[in-house]
């Protein structure tokens, strides 16, 4: 059965959200229909996943979120993984977190093929009956 997905992406570190969009890209099965929409950062992808809510079966996030000098990376993370969570679950349809925490771009660069995973989380909720 066709799906249609949305796929909302923070290019604020453009490197390795293009790595995680490449890698979703690649694991999406072809018969699902997307889109791609590009956000500033990972605080704006809750917000346009909830204004698109109805009009998709499944969603991905993808984004990076560097750890710096201030506590603002906890606030973000948290902030950003807690509203997806309760748009999940509230709207009742998966949104795979492809959104990397990483302590510096090294570790970043490392992990920007996770939106791989991402896809297979929400490949696997929408197949469950």
């Amino acid at each position: 059965m066709k799906k249609k997905i949305l796929i909302v992406v923070a290019d604020y570190y453009k490197e390795i959200s293009e790595g995680l969009l490449y890698s979703a890209l690649n694991s999406i099965p072809k018969f699902n229909t997307t889109k791609i929409i590009k956000v500033p950062g990972v605080f704006e992808i809750p917000i346009t996943i909830s204004k698109n809510i109805r009009r998709y079966d499944a969603f991905l996030a993808l984004g990076c979120v560097i750890k710096g000098e201030t506590p603002h990376f906890d606030f973000i993370s948290q902030a950003s993984t807690n509203a997806i969570m309760n748009l999940s679950i509230n709207s009742r349809k998966p949104i795979g977190n492809g959104i990397i925490t990483c302590l510096n771009m090294r570790q970043a660069r490392a992990r920007k093929k996770k939106g791989k995973e991402a896809v297979k989380a929400v490949v696997n909720i929408l197949s469950q009956k």
